[in-house]
């Protein structure tokens, strides 16, 4: 039996203590994906207990080789809080987190709410009002990052920390997944990937997460920021890194990383 709020409390003390735990999925091999779900809402009543206040949601797993990594067919979501947020260029504290990655994504801000089920691209479009090029710092309170779907899931997604570009940029005129974007670690090109990438187009992945959030009464706000997937792969981050992802005509955001970064 699973239960929820014991759970919950694992991954808030995992969190504080800096010290990732035994996967949910090795010591409750019956757990599901609505137990997992429940766990995460859990994590989020008490982190909103502790003071945070949820800005927006993530989506994540929305390309076929994570999607197929963890033997599943849809996305997974998580909840962001404003103790998240970081601004372009700002150096993030390594020690605020326990084993990082980087992706580099586009975010959304509404400027209508969108309350599934039965949303639509369309619905989408209208509800947003511009898009920013964003790298999120995913983290697992699970060690050695040995997760399931339902490891993730539970654990808010995997997310910890955003950082927000500052060109806000109209929908209007893009094709979203023909969009190219361009990564770059400490100034050495890495790769580059468009937005097809994140279920054919990064607004597909908006309207599937407001159906998905509706099962569980759960909306989309007008004001909130929705981080649509990664382009590409996760990528380890060491002490001293920056990061930077350029995007066809949405600019660039960058972010450095540091054992003594700017604590939140």
């Amino acid at each position: 039996m699973v239960v929820v709020e014991q759970l919950a409390n694992e991954l808030i003390r995992a969190e504080r203590t800096k010290t990732p735990i035994a996967p949910f999925t090795e010591r409750f091999p019956a757990i599901s994906l609505p137990d997992a779900y429940q766990i995460q809402l859990n994590y989020v009543e008490q982190k909103k207990a502790q003071g945070a206040r949820v800005v927006g949601k993530k989506i994540g797993a929305t390309s076929k080789a994570i999607q197929s990594m963890f033997g599943v067919n849809q996305p997974d979501y998580g909840h962001l809080f404003d103790t998240m947020m970081y601004a372009d260029r700002d150096t993030v504290p390594l020690e605020s987190l326990l084993q990082p990655k980087v992706e580099c994504e586009i975010a959304f801000v509404l400027k209508k709410d969108l309350v599934g089920p039965n949303i639509t691209a369309l619905d989408v479009i209208e509800a947003t009002d511009y898009i920013v090029p964003a790298i999120e710092i995913i983290d697992s309170r699970i060690e050695d990052w040995k997760i399931r779907f339902e490891d993730t899931v539970s654990d808010n997604g995997s997310s910890a920390l955003v950082v927000m570009g500052t060109k806000p940029t109209k929908l209007e005129g893009l094709d979203l997944s023909c969009l190219g974007m361009n990564l770059y670690q400490n100034g050495k090109y890495l790769e580059s990937a468009t937005g097809a990438a994140v279920l054919g187009n990064p607004i597909y992945a908006i309207a599937w997460l407001a159906n998905a959030l509706s099962e569980y009464e759960v909306s989309l706000f007008a004001g909130e920021i929705i981080l649509t997937g990664a382009f590409t792969a996760a990528l380890s981050i060491e002490d001293g890194d920056t990061f930077t992802a350029e995007f066809a005509h949405l600019g660039s955001v960058s972010a450095s990383f540091s054992n003594g970064g700017n604590l939140k």
